[in-house]
């Protein structure tokens, strides 16, 4: 059975893309493939280059005695240079290209990239600097939540964290306000839950799955991203 070449999950920071990530990571390969159409699993994700540059601005700071990108903010960092969202989606043109990912790969994994937007770097010019090529490839889950609930969930996340680690940290509610709390998903797809978007000239299946009320109850939430996936499958095939 065939599976996604390339799955975008994006979505608002604790819109439920990790956990979506880590709950297709824990499943036998055969299971995931059967029911969800992901093979193996091969992950791009910008919060680890961002993180990357806020840790050499700890080393900057301490050689020039200033930040070029990011600010403190307790036990993380505020974005202080918007600039570094295109980075990133330079960075995952380059990435890819040094890949070098031919038809035995797609044979039965997956290319899963993840990344949120909104605010001052919104989707559409993001979606707008990536290469012709990941898009032939391409499918997109949108993971919904609304910007209030995106709040909220990155705040019980960071207060859950905290009673395990004093290192536990979130996106700083600065960041939120600029960059997330609102999106311009529902103006690109012009409200629809389900189409295609075309990119760099590529007709790219998309569908948003609706992640609220929060699920807890791991039976009715498997049957969320099932629900999900088996639609955008069907778009998938449509297009091929």
């Amino acid at each position: 059975m065939r599976t996604f070449d390339h799955l975008f999950v994006l979505g608002r920071p604790a819109s439920g893309k990790s956990e979506f990530l880590d709950f297709m990571q824990k499943l036998p390969d055969s299971e995931r493939t059967e029911r969800f159409h992901i093979g193996k699993m091969k992950i791009m994700d910008d919060f680890l280059w961002l993180w990357k540059k806020f840790e050499e601005d700890n080393i900057w700071e301490k050689v020039i005695g200033k930040r070029l990108h990011s600010k403190r903010a307790g036990q993380g960092y505020i974005l202080d240079s918007a600039s570094l969202f295109d980075f990133t989606m330079e960075k995952f043109n380059v990435k890819f290209r040094e890949k070098n990912l031919d038809d035995r790969f797609y044979v039965d994994s997956t290319l899963l990239i993840e990344f949120a937007r909104g605010g001052e770097r919104p989707y559409r010019p993001a979606l707008a600097r990536l290469d012709r090529k990941i898009y032939e490839r391409a499918t997109i889950l949108y993971i919904e939540v609304s910007g209030e609930e995106s709040i909220r969930r990155n705040d019980a996340r960071y207060q859950e964290k905290l009673k395990h680690s004093i290192l536990a940290h979130k996106v700083p509610d600065e960041d939120m306000a600029r960059f997330y709390r609102d999106d311009d998903w529902p103006e690109l797809t012009q409200g629809k839950c389900e189409g295609f978007l075309e990119l760099q000239g590529v007709q790219v299946p998309f569908v948003t799955m609706k992640n609220e009320p929060e699920l807890k109850d791991p039976a009715p939430l498997q049957q969320r991203y099932a629900d999900a996936l088996r639609l955008l499958w069907s778009l998938d095939q449509r297009s091929r």
